[in-house]
């Protein structure tokens, strides 16, 4: 098979869960462990940095992959899911997989794969194993895909795992409540080896505290060792100073990941810096800096409060559950305009009724739906926003959507596209 016949062959042929959904989902590690045996275990030649959690675990992994390559480290990173190009799911300083070792993995593969049935993020999984190992990378940055404990990627044994936050997500898989959740989540915490926790919440910290004692695993909490003060936003920039105790460890630092949840983001980064500083990694402040200021230009990271278009101003985020819709709300909050258009699709498993209930009434709705089995027809959308007295059209794509809104808003409105990361991929 070709490049464009491979990826057809893994979408078709592999239960893929942003196309299907929870059936998608295998609750064990076994045709993951198979296939990494198969390839002489390769999660082994390299080593890893762990990253879950529920919101934020994306622009985390993207931050340290910035730091280790400013830092001069052959660095890896794997992600999921990609909004444009499937090998932005695999990447080594900032370079997606080439296309001929994607074509070469599954036609090498295609005999264990047609007989052990693995899962679309299985087989991608140990295809970025494989080519992390293939090409000696330093260190890879490895994220979660969902939860943690059963997670395709809970076979590697980091220098370090980091959990950003805990909110309710995929609650027909990972369970219902917060605590129940955020043991899924503490599933990756490895036997001695330390981990960072972004966000102490007071209803699950003991959990991690726990799971953490039970592994003899050294556990911080980001927020409650380090703070932010003088936060402003300067053209294309976030500018902070963070704080250790009473003293400055990084003034005016610049971030351009930009929105205003990143600020969580970067304390869980510069705490798990510390902690891999003391490991004997040679990261300098100056590192950090440069890194953090240019995220995107190093790793390719697109979808998080990404500007489009100025006169009218047009943003995009990838904020499709009720914690990332607050995120969002407050930067819209934040970001001058006059009248607010918002461009929206969902899909069917998400928290559908407390992601609307967040939402303002006194926008302008375009309701749409992206092009994938999961998603929640537009026009049942609109009538369960109806219910929260928030009023639109319906459309029958998201590029008709977008299309109305800027037919409609003046120079100064804001057009905001988001609800599903998926909404955001055919945006992009």
């Amino acid at each position: 098979m070709n490049y464009k016949q491979t990826i057809d062959y893994l979408y078709s042929k592999l239960p893929m869960f942003t196309r299907v959904g929870a059936v998608a989902f295998r609750k064990d590690l076994h045709n993951t462990i198979a296939m990494c045996e198969n390839l002489g275990n390769p999660q082994t030649e390299f080593k890893t940095i762990h990253v879950g959690g529920t919101n934020g675990k994306g622009s985390t992994s993207h931050m340290l992959a910035a730091i280790f390559q400013q830092a001069g480290y052959k660095t890896g990173l794997y992600t999921s899911p990609h909004l444009k190009d499937f090998r932005e799911r695999i990447r080594i300083n900032g370079e997606m997989i080439p296309e001929s070792f994607v074509a070469d993995f599954v036609n090498q593969q295609q005999p264990i794969m047609e007989e052990i049935s693995p899962s679309f993020f299985e087989v991608t999984v140990a295809m970025a194993f494989s080519f992390f190992a293939t090409e000696k990378v330093d260190i890879a940055i490895i994220e979660v895909g969902l939860g943690g404990r059963l997670d395709s990627t809970n076979i590697i044994t980091p220098e370090l795992s980091v959990i950003t936050n805990i909110s309710l997500d995929h609650t027909n898989i990972l369970g219902d409540t917060l605590p129940e959740i955020a043991l899924e989540k503490a599933g990756i915490i490895k036997p001695g080896i330390p981990v960072v926790i972004g966000e102490k919440q007071p209803e699950i910290e003991q959990v991690f505290i726990k799971k953490a004692s039970e592994t003899g695993s050294d556990i911080v909490f980001a927020d409650q060792e380090l703070h932010l003060a003088n936060t402003t936003r300067e053209k294309e920039y976030l500018n902070t100073t963070v704080y250790k105790a009473a003293v400055p460890i990084y003034k005016d630092l610049k971030l351009d990941l930009n929105g205003l949840y990143q600020l969580k983001n970067v304390l869980t980064v510069l705490e798990a810096v510390a902690i891999l500083k003391e490991k004997d990694y040679q990261i300098t402040e100056e590192h950090v800096y440069q890194a953090l200021k240019h995220v995107k230009d190093l790793t390719g990271l697109q979808g998080r409060w990404q500007k489009l278009s100025e006169h009218p101003l047009v943003i995009c985020d990838t904020g499709h559950n009720k914690a990332g819709i607050t995120e969002v709300m407050q930067n819209i909050n934040t970001t001058d305009h006059e009248q607010l258009h918002i461009v929206i699709g969902m899909v069917k498993d998400k928290d559908i009724t407390g992601v609307l209930a967040l939402l303002p009434v006194n926008a302008i709705y375009y309701f749409c739906q992206p092009r994938l089995e999961r998603a929640l027809p537009a026009a049942d959308l609109a009538a369960e926003a109806k219910k929260y007295e928030l009023n639109g059209q319906v459309f029958d794509t998201i590029s008709l959507a977008v299309e109305a809104a800027k037919k409609n808003a003046a120079m100064n409105d804001l057009i905001f596209i988001g609800g599903s990361t998926f909404v955001v991929a055919e945006v992009l």
